[in-house]
């Protein structure tokens, strides 16, 4: 490889950095004292053999401050593990279950049991979407909602602090942020209806009840694999405003344990964040390996650019950790390697897609299609 070509790689992976650092500084962050919430929220748990989580979830979200008003609806979908019983026997009022009709033709499991939590929800200003593997610190929700109303948005989305175990999971779970820290310029985003300017995370979404009607809902991503991603674009192309946000210190998640739940957790949804074409999979992994990559190789056998290249790469990589509360320490040392296994998981995931082999809780991931009108659900206290 030319030097030329080398200073260029080495070149973007500075100015990736820059722009990692420049977004850490802009990235909006709650109040540590946040003001009552004086409106009605309602937060929304879709589960799906979640017998293992549900009950320690609950406990975190019913033990929030300042949301006097505030509503729980649990969504089970289809779990086999008891998880539902566990929900049924739960004794607080605040706390509904809902029995979800099975997802219709061109739904999946998520949005669909979402839109019925949401249909649920009654008459709640604020709807909250949390995962069940999410454990929300006590301000989490009057924080969240601070944020949404300091700002004048009308989604946010509060990025939890990230747990990882495993070294698979030290490795791959960082990049979830770095990517957006290094590619997304937040102040833009919060404005741009632009769909390639949207970042969100699924476990732990607000978004106001209006703005999330207006965009049509979950009945409008009902079909997307990446639905949170979806919906804020939904928001945006309605008019609405939203971006990601620090939940560092408002919720924690350790999203999968162990190199199986990482394999399988990214293959079924990868794919789709390179909008499901074999050649945008390939392009993506040759253009980051090309940049976090070929730089620290060329470092290897003495050149300068490349040994630049790297440390940029490392210092962004700690710097969006720092930011959203993930370990910058050794780990960051690893970038490249992180950045290999990634794109492994990329291609594996679009391969695997163009297969129909892809599945998750024991259903098929179907390439996205219009969903039809949101089933009714049935409900129990």
């Amino acid at each position: 490889m030319s030097g030329r070509v080398l200073r260029v790689l080495a070149g973007l992976s500075v100015a990736g950095a820059v722009h990692a650092a420049v977004n850490a500084a802009l990235l909006r962050r709650p109040p540590s004292a946040p003001p009552p919430v004086r409106r009605r929220v309602a937060v929304v748990l879709p589960v799906r053999d979640e017998a293992a989580h549900v009950l320690d979830c609950l406990a975190a979200v019913l033990d929030q401050r300042g949301v006097p008003d505030l509503s729980v609806v649990v969504v089970d979908d289809g779990s086999t593990d008891g998880t539902a019983e566990l929900v049924s026997g739960h004794l607080d009022p605040r706390v509904r279950l809902v029995r979800a009709v099975p997802p219709g033709p061109g739904w999946l499991g998520k949005p669909n049991a979402c839109a019925q939590g949401a249909a649920a929800a009654g008459d709640a200003d604020v709807l909250v979407f949390v995962d069940a593997d999410v454990r929300l610190m006590p301000d989490a929700l009057a924080a969240a909602v601070a944020v949404l109303d300091e700002a004048g948005l009308d989604l946010v989305s509060p990025w939890p602090c990230q747990l990882a175990g495993s070294a698979a999971e030290r490795l791959v779970q960082p990049l979830q942020q770095w990517l957006w820290s290094t590619l997304l310029p937040l102040r833009l985003a919060e404005r741009s209806p632009r769909p390639s300017l949207a970042a969100a995370n699924g476990q732990f979404l607000v978004v106001r009840r209006s703005a999330y009607e207006r965009a049509g809902g979950h009945g409008a991503v009902g079909g997307e694999v990446v639905e949170d991603v979806a919906l804020l674009r939904a928001v945006k192309a309605s008019g609405g405003r939203g971006v990601v946000v620090d939940g560092s210190r408002l919720a924690v998640c350790r999203m999968y344990d162990g190199w199986a739940g990482v394999r399988d957790g990214y293959g079924k949804s990868l794919w789709a964040a390179v909008g499901g074409s074999p050649a945008a999979g390939v392009a993506a992994a040759a253009a980051l390996t090309a940049v976090h990559v070929v730089p620290p190789l060329a470092a290897l056998r003495g050149s300068r650019a490349g040994l630049l290249g790297y440390a940029a790469g490392v210092a962004g990589r700690a710097v969006s950790a720092a930011a959203t509360g993930g370990r910058a320490w050794p780990d960051a040392l690893a970038h490249p390697v992180s950045v290999l296994l990634l794109d492994v998981l990329l291609l594996r995931s679009v391969r695997d897609h163009r297969r129909g082999t892809l599945t998750w809780r024991g259903r098929a991931v179907a390439t996205p299609v219009p969903p039809a009108d949101a089933a009714t659900a049935t409900m129990d206290r």
